[in-house]
């Protein structure tokens, strides 16, 4: 890839690289789940105090019955539907538990349970909306409007979705594309990132793909002929392939919940055959009734729910604290599931922000001027990679003079004149065409050397005579190598690159991390491709990412984790975790967090089947005092609780890390 230089425009103002489309953003009350949840929560946290300050039931009592009603007929009825269909869902069962609980006196501790099943029905309608808006908002990446150019030269302003394969559209600079097509005149520098996730803009001249959403640079205008219907752009494609992705992915179970159906059948129908085998034999109809609602509750899967969450929540809590944000236990669960790894370059391993990274000078000037007249001639340009020079000379403390004269050609560079010279900054192929002489045989050779070696090489000349090279690259983040080697430990493989940047630059990038597996120059639905590969070879694929272009990749994958910083809205809302504070090495220890958790659940499940058979046997072959029940019952939960609290440990967060 070579520099390409632009000068300002007086045109519109582009958009902020990276910028993508206006938020849309469901409302929490919008949606009748968390409506329905704050209701329950409300009117419980006004029936509690009245409780327990000793109010007469006629005060508190109605307070919870509508606690009860608002919060669990939802969940009540799609459990009933699914009863239909011969499946026994958990809610179905957590609000017979909580009646039950009611139904033997413990009405406070059944609205509790109540309360906590509807807010977790809200957050979980929550994420799902928030998706679907990320989803929805992509589109509006592209134009609503494109400049369509008739026969005779004529222009009119259209619809985008009125464009045809053949016509011919003229786009502005700082404008945004409005169709996939291919370049017919012009020539300028088009800022692609949200489709390849490359770091700088691309020169793009007559016979150029360009693609719908992309942004067109300051260096001029383009006449694109529309060589796909809009509905059928990459941008259109991403969009079907994050929806497919999402619907095909199939739901996940938490690892009490494989076994739920079978447990909870089992104890329904011993709960019925508690109360009705002594009423068969002449029990009394209120001691089998008391009997089998004692049996319910001591029996219940609340307690084998809770030994499950502790240690995932307490995980996800200690994850946040150190700038991981976990969007749900099911994916705390998952990341301790993943075998394969497959990385983005741009944004993810690196920086995703260009660098001068060599400064090369040639006859006989020092770095420091080479760099002060380079910034000095690229300081009125708003190219990339001129700030990324002039950013240099100003973090090594360089005073640049004032530059006159100042004049950009896209695709070449720049010219301006400084303390009374020439001088003239670019694409090396194009400022040394035709020059013979040893000076620019020698700044060829090295301008070729930084190219070999991934980086953008930029040319420097004064006066027409060559006098130094610039090597510009995307930095690679500090803590990226070993974060590979950390992954590669974990999973036992070596993490795969995926990167819609040219193939030298993913190639330098992989050696210096220890990567192996590199896959460059690919579209989002190529970066697709490769995670379906993996995962049909059984393997449970991590993808890690930051733009709009990984999205499908994201959300087709086992778990996705966005890089959060400058992440696009859509990758941060259909990854399954966000690196808030984009710490790459964070994404290794929330690996091993989750597996410690998953040790913990196991721990827990153990203990509360421990507490639940002694109980339950105790009920059956004696006679338990509900009392003694309902604390062994709640013993257990405090016991897995505090077991799985131990995750919130700075501690346990240092041995993931470790």
């Amino acid at each position: 890839m070579t520099s390409t230089l632009t000068r300002p425009s007086t045109g519109p103002a582009p958009l902020p690289r990276g910028s993508g489309a206006p938020r849309r953003r469901t409302r929490v009350l919008a949606l009748p789940e968390a409506r329905w949840a704050l209701a329950a929560t409300v009117l419980f946290l006004l029936a509690l105090p009245l409780q327990l300050t000793g109010a007469p039931v006629w005060a508190w009592g109605p307070l919870y019955a509508l606690s009860y009603a608002t919060g669990g007929w939802e969940p009540g009825w799609e459990g009933l539907k699914a009863l239909r269909e011969k499946t026994l869902d958990v809610d179905l069962l957590m609000v017979v538990a909580a009646l039950g609980a009611a139904a033997i006196g413990q009405v406070m501790d059944g609205a509790l349970l109540i309360v906590i099943f509807a807010t977790s029905g809200a957050l979980e309608a929550l994420a799902t909306a928030r998706t679907a808006d990320s989803v929805r908002g992509l589109l509006d990446l592209a134009p609503a409007t494109a400049t369509r150019v008739g026969s005779d030269g004529a222009e009119e302003t259209v619809a985008v979705g009125d464009l045809s394969v053949g016509d011919t559209v003229l786009v502005r600079p700082g404008e945004r594309i409005g169709a996939d097509g291919r370049v017919l005149d012009g020539a300028s520098d088009v800022d692609q990132a949200t489709i390849t996730g490359e770091p700088l803009p691309v020169a793009k001249g007559k016979g150029d793909e360009v693609f719908a959403g992309t942004l067109n640079g300051t260096g001029g205008a383009l006449r694109v002929r529309v060589e796909r219907d809009p509905s059928d752009t990459v941008i259109a494609r991403i969009v079907r392939l994050v929806e497919e992705a999402s619907e095909t992915k199939a739901p996940t179970q938490l690892f009490i919940e494989k076994v739920e159906q079978r447990y909870s059948l089992g104890m329904v129908a011993a709960t019925v055959a508690v109360f009705l085998v002594p009423l068969a034999f002449g029990a009394q109809l209120t001691d089998s009734l008391l009997r089998a609602m004692t049996f319910m509750i001591v029996a219940s899967p609340c307690a084998v729910v809770l030994a499950t969450m502790p240690p995932l929540l307490s995980a996800i809590a200690n994850a946040g604290r150190h700038g991981v944000l976990v969007k749900s236990a099911v994916v705390m669960e998952r990341l301790g599931q993943v075998d394969a790894v497959a990385l983005d370059k741009t944004g993810t391993l690196t920086e995703g922000t260009p660098r001068v990274t060599d400064v090369r000078a040639l006859s006989g000037l020092g770095t420091d001027e080479l760099l002060v007249l380079a910034a000095a001639a690229e300081r009125p340009s708003e190219h990339p990679l001129g700030r990324a020079v002039v950013d240099a000379a100003l973090e090594r403390g360089l005073a640049l003079p004032v530059a006159e004269h100042f004049d950009s050609t896209p695709g070449v560079g720049v010219t301006a004149t400084v303390d009374g010279r020439v001088v003239a900054v670019g694409a090396p192929a194009r400022l040394l065409l035709g020059a013979s002489d040893a000076g620019s045989a020698r700044a060829a050779v090295l301008a070729a050397g930084l190219e070999d070696g991934g980086r953008t090489a930029v040319l420097v000349s004064v006066d027409g005579t060559p006098v130094g090279v610039l090597g510009i690259a995307d930095r690679l983040r500090p803590d990226a190598a070993a974060t590979v080697a950390s992954l590669t430990s974990l999973t036992g493989a070596a993490p795969l690159l995926l990167t819609g940047d040219n193939p030298r630059a993913a190639a330098r990038l992989a050696a210096e991390t220890g990567i192996e597996d590199v896959r460059a120059a690919l579209l989002p639905q190529h970066k697709v491709v490769a995670v379906r590969e993996w995962e049909e070879a059984g393997r449970k694929v991590m993808v890690v990412g930051d733009g709009v272009n990984d999205a499908p990749a994201l959300a087709a994958a086992h778990t996705g984790v966005a890089m959060g910083r400058a992440g696009s809205d859509l990758a941060l809302e259909t990854a399954d975790a966000v690196i808030v504070r984009d710490e790459l090495a964070t994404v290794p220890a929330v690996i091993a967090l989750s597996r410690r958790a998953r040790k913990l659940v196991v721990q827990n499940l153990v203990v509360a089947a421990v507490f639940i058979a002694g109980l339950v046997i105790w009920d059956l072959a004696g006679n338990l005092p509900l009392p003694l029940g309902v604390a062994g019952h709640e013993g257990s939960t405090v016991i897995v609780g505090l077991n799985g609290l131990r995750l919130l440990r700075e501690a346990a967060w240092q041995r993931a890390t470790a």
